[in-house]
C-alpha cells in the first residue's frame, strides 16, 4: 500500500479516533470497523477488502506502543521496513488474533472464507492381544478389561453446575494468550498457555465444581470388552471397537484396537494357513512302515500311516492335505506338513548272525572303487567329545546355508515336537 506522507495523522483518521485516543478507544474502533468491512461480509463490494487491509494496517501500528510512538514523531516514513503491511502480519491474521483465533469463524458467520475446524478426535487406544495357536484354530471370545475416560454423568461433562462454568476472560476461552516481550528496540510476540485458566479456556469456582469429577469433566471407568477372535486370524491382524476410546468435552472418541500376537507353540509352526510338524521315527518304521500319532490343535489325534516299503529318509517331508489352519472368514483348511527325523539303533544292537541277515534283505553295500595303483592306508573311526561334535555340526550347518541358494538346496523349517 503506498505511503501518504502529506496527510498528518492519517492512521488515526482511518480508525476514526483522535490522536490522543486511548488504547481502549483504538481497540473499540478497530473492532467496529473490522466487523463492518470484513471481506466475507462484503462479497459484492470489492473495495471493502482494501478498506479492511487499511484498517488492519492502522490498528497494527497504533495498537503497538513502540510503533505508535515512532509514527507520532516521524509519521509513516519513520516506519518504513517495520510498520508497513509488508513487514507485519496480514489483515486476516491480525483479525484472527484480535478476535481470539476466530478469523475462520467469520467465514462461518458470513458464509465464506475459511471453514471452522470440526471437533478434535481423541487418540486411538492400542493393545496387544496375545493369543494361543489353539484359539486361532478354533476361535475364541476373550473378555478384556479397559480403563478409559468418560464424560462425568452428574455434570454432563461441564465440570460444574449450570452457571458455574465461565469463559476465561484472560484468553477469551482459547486457552492460549498472545504475550509481548520487549527485547531492546524490538517487541517479540509469542503464544503461551493462559495462566488464568491453565489452558482450559474456562474458569470454575471451587463452590461450583462438580463433586463427581472435581471440575475435570471426565472420570475413569472400567469397561469389559468382548473380543471375538475368529478362526484363522493371523498374527498382526487388528480387531477394532469404533468409538470406544477416551471421551471428553467437544471431542470425538477414538477407537480401541486390539492387535493379535500369536504365541509360540510347542509342537506346530504356522506359515499362513499351513502347519508344520517335526517328528522322529525309528529305523524300522522308516524302512518297513508303521504309523505316527499327531495331537492336533483341537485335541483330536491324527494317525498318520506309513505304508510298508515306503522308505522315509532323514529330513523327508510329507503332507497331509486339509489338516492345516482354517482360512480367515472362509475357513478352508490349509495343509499339514510333517518333517521326519530317523532315529538309528545304538552300536552293536544285534548279533553278528542277525546283522548278516540284513545283507539278504537290504540292497547291497556300495563298494568303494580305488585305483589299483593307489596307496591305501587302513584307518579306524573314533568317537568325538561334545565340543568337537558341536563344532562339526556348526560347520555342516554353514555349508547347508550356502547351498540353500542353489537349486535343490531348499529346506523346510519345522517346530520341534
Amino acid at each position: 500500500m503506498p505511503q501518504q506522507k502529506a496527510e498528518k495523522n492519517r492512521l488515526y483518521k482511518v480508525l476514526g479516533v483522535a490522536p490522543n485516543g486511548s488504547e481502549a478507544d483504538i481497540k473499540k474502533a478497530y473492532r467496529k470497523l473490522a466487523m463492518k468491512y470484513h471481506p466475507d461480509k462484503n462479497a459484492h463490494n470489492p473495495s471493502a477488502a482494501d478498506k479492511f487491509k487499511e484498517i488492519g494496517h492502522a490498528y497494527e501500528i497504533l495498537s503497538d506502543p513502540q510503533k505508535r510512538g515512532v509514527y507520532d514523531q516521524y509519521g509513516e516514513e519513520g516506519l518504513t521496513g517495520d510498520g508497513g503491511m509488508g513487514g507485519g502480519m496480514s489483515a486476516e491474521d491480525l483479525f484472527s488474533q484480535f478476535f481470539g483465533g476466530m478469523g475462520g469463524g467469520m467465514g462461518g458467520m458470513f458464509g465464506g472464507g475459511m471453514q471452522p475446524q470440526g471437533p478434535k478426535r481423541s487418540r486411538d487406544i492400542v493393545h496387544v492381544h496375545k493369543v494361543a495357536l489353539e484359539d486361532l484354530y478354533k476361535g475364541k471370545v476373550s473378555k478384556l478389561a479397559l480403563q478409559k475416560s468418560v464424560l462425568c454423568a452428574p455434570c454432563g461433562g461441564r465440570g460444574g453446575a449450570e452457571g458455574a462454568v465461565q469463559v476465561c476472560a484472560g484468553c477469551n476461552g482459547q486457552g492460549m494468550k498472545t504475550m509481548a516481550r520487549q527485547i531492546g528496540p524490538m517487541i517479540q510476540r509469542f503464544q503461551t498457555v493462559c495462566p488464568d485458566c491453565s489452558g482450559d479456556g474456562e474458569i470454575i469456582s471451587k463452590e461450583g465444581r462438580c463433586k463427581g469429577c472435581l471440575g475435570k469433566k471426565t472420570i475413569s471407568e472400567r469397561k469389559i470388552l468382548h473380543v471375538h477372535v475368529d478362526k484363522g486370524m493371523q498374527d498382526g491382524q487388528k480387531i477394532t471397537f469404533n468409538g470406544e476410546g477416551d471421551q471428553g468435552p467437544d471431542i470425538i472418541p477414538g477407537d480401541v484396537i486390539f492387535v493379535i500376537e500369536q504365541k509360540p507353540h510347542a509342537r506346530f509352526q504356522r506359515k499362513g494357513d499351513d502347519l508344520y510338524f517335526h517328528t522322529e521315527i525309528d529305523l524300522l518304521t522308516a524302512l518297513a512302515g508303521g504309523s505316527v500319532a499327531v495331537e492336533h490343535l483341537d485335541e483330536r489325534w491324527l494317525t498318520v500311516s506309513i505304508a510298508a516299503g515306503e522308505v522315509i529318509g532323514p529330513g523327508s517331508v510329507k503332507v497331509v492335505r486339509g489338516q492345516g489352519m482354517p482360512s480367515y472368514r472362509h475357513h478352508d483348511h490349509g495343509n499339514l506338513y510333517i518333517q521326519f527325523d530317523v532315529k538309528f539303533p545304538a552300536d552293536h544292537f544285534n548279533t553278528p548272525e542277525q546283522i548278516a541277515l540284513l545283507e539278504t534283505i537290504l540292497p547291497p553295500r556300495n563298494v568303494p572303487e580305488i585305483p589299483a595303483d593307489a596307496m591305501v592306508d587302513d584307518v579306524a573311526l573314533e568317537e568325538v567329545d561334545q565340543s568337537q561334535q558341536a563344532r562339526v555340526n556348526a560347520s555342516a550347518q554353514g555349508m547347508d546355508d550356502d547351498e540353500e541358494g542353489h537349486p535343490g538346496g531348499e529346506r523346510v523349517q519345522c517346530a520341534s515336537q
